[in-house]
This record gives C-alpha cells, sequence and structure tokens, in this order.
C-alpha cells in the first residue's frame, strides 16, 4: 500500500499531490458547509411550525403578532441566504440545472405576508392563512429532500419521500381547516376533529361533515387529489418489495442448485472408492 502512495506521489508530483489535497480539503469544506445549512433550515422549519400551531391553538391572529411577523421574516431571509449559498457552492457548469431544478425553492422562500404587512394589501382572510403557510412548504421540500438522502435504497427514499409530504400535509390542512372552520362550522369543536376529517378525506372515504368555508372547500378537494395520487404509490412500493424478495430466493434457489450439481460428481466417486478397494482385496 505505501509503494503504491508513493508511485502516485511520484506520478503527481509536488503540486500535484497538494492541488488533489486542496481539492479534497474544498470538496469536504463544501459538505460540511451544506449539512450546517440544512440542519439550521430544518431547525427553522420545526420551530415555524412550533410556532404556527400555538397561535393556531391559542386563537392568536398572526398579522397582529410582532413576534411571529418578526420571526418569519428572518427565517424567510435564512432559506434564501441558504439557495443562493448551495448555488455558489454548485459547480459553475451545473449552476443552470441547479437553477431549473430548485427555483421553486427560492420562490417560496419570499416572505409574502411581511410584503401584503407593509403594503397594506387586503387579499383577504383565507388568501392570508393561506400565505402564512408557504414558508412552511419551503421547510417540508427540504424536509422530504433530507430523508430521501438518508435512506440508502432509491426505491425506499422515495417511499419515505412520499410519507412524509403526506404527513405533512395533513398536519398543515388540519391547521387550516381548524382555524377557518372551527368559529363557523359546528361539527369541528378541536383540532383532533378536524385531523380526523382530513384523514378521512385524503383516503377517499369522505366525510359526513361538510365544509361551510372557501379554505375548507379548497383543502377538500386537495386532499381528494392527494389521495387519488399518493396511495397508488403505496402499492408500488409493495409490489417492488414482494419481487425483489422474489429474485432473492430465486437467487438463492439457484445457488442451492449449482452447489449440488458441483458436489455430486464427488459423491459419486466417494462412493465408488469402497467398491474398487473391496475388489482389491478379493482379487
Amino acid at each position: 500500500m505505501a509503494i503504491k502512495i508513493g508511485g502516485i506521489r511520484k506520478a503527481l508530483g509536488a503540486n500535484g499531490c497538494r492541488g488533489l489535497h486542496a481539492e479534497m480539503n474544498r470538496e469536504k469544506w463544501k459538505k460540511v458547509t451544506l449539512e450546517i445549512a440544512h440542519a439550521v433550515v430544518l431547525t427553522l422549519s420545526v420551530l415555524l411550525i412550533v410556532f404556527i400551531s400555538y397561535d393556531t391553538f391559542k386563537g392568536i391572529p398572526f398579522l397582529q403578532s410582532h413576534s411571529y411577523m418578526t420571526f418569519q421574516m428572518w427565517v424567510c431571509a435564512v432559506f434564501i441566504m441558504d439557495f443562493f449559498l448551495e448555488l455558489f457552492l454548485t459547480p459553475r457548469a451545473l449552476r443552470s440545472r441547479y437553477i431549473r431544478h430548485r427555483w421553486l425553492y427560492l420562490f417560496l422562500s419570499i416572505p409574502f405576508l411581511n410584503i401584503v404587512n407593509a403594503y397594506h394589501f387586503d387579499p383577504g382572510a383565507d388568501a392570508l392563512y393561506f400565505i402564512r403557510f408557504i414558508p412552511l412548504a419551503r421547510g417540508a421540500l427540504a424536509l422530504v429532500i433530507v430523508l430521501g438522502y438518508i435512506t440508502s435504497n432509491r426505491i425506499t427514499g422515495l417511499f419515505v419521500s412520499y410519507i412524509s409530504i403526506v404527513l405533512l400535509s395533513l398536519y398543515f390542512a388540519a391547521l387550516i381547516f381548524f382555524e377557518r372552520e372551527h368559529p363557523v362550522n359546528e361539527y369541528i369543536t378541536d383540532f383532533w376533529q378536524a385531523f380526523i376529517w382530513c384523514c378521512l378525506e385524503i383516503t377517499t372515504i369522505g366525510s359526513s361533515v361538510a365544509p361551510v368555508t372557501v379554505a375548507g372547500k379548497i383543502i377538500s378537494v386537495i386532499l381528494a387529489y392527494m389521495g387519488l395520487v399518493m396511495f397508488p404509490l403505496f402499492t408500488v412500493y409493495l409490489s417492488s418489495l414482494i419481487l425483489k424478495r422474489h429474485d432473492m430466493l430465486n437467487v438463492f434457489k439457484n445457488a442451492t442448485v449449482s452447489v449440488k450439481k458441483s458436489s455430486s460428481p464427488d459423491e459419486k466417486g466417494a462412493s465408488d472408492k469402497p467398491e474398487v478397494a473391496q475388489t482389491e482385496i478379493k482379487a
């Protein structure tokens, strides 16, 4: 091993070794920087979910909460910085591709709620509440991508990503449905009833409780569409697992058969030897 390393160093020369070492350090620094940035984004996303959930359960108007508006503005600023940091660390040849695939991240990082509040726009109560969840959508996308990276298998990573999307969408939809329907719908008395309603809608079973507000009706359509799109993917995932296990059993079976075939001549030769020995003794 030492001889091989010495040969590589001689082939590269002193300058080549220093350049290779510097390139390795640069890649390591990029990886550590991106991991720290992703951890910060995920932490802020979780804190934003906690903040919104607390205000929703306590009935605090978010536009009148100075602490929430300030926190969301800084969260959006960090999201924007994270986008441009990743763009800067991406090789020049791949930056246009990065922008094409991640432009939605930049769009979702814009603090629309702070802009609306600063310029005194009035898009309506339902639209304002949906705008409030835009930064959460950006954090949810980052969470889904990180969970996909954690899993080594591509199919399993895709399945984990879809599970994350479904659970996060259910929670956000239940928060919105509860906040908008609770004051006007007598059947929605607490958050858990709103969550159960969302679960029934996304499984396409449907609920006997009809939404009253515009936001509730929009959520009903979105969840029904998500259920039609998402749940067949679970069937695909289970089918892939069954086929994979079936292929593994076939490989094991074929290997066992080949081992038996290869060992059968030796067993035959071993069984013939005593007969030869007995013949020689009789002779």
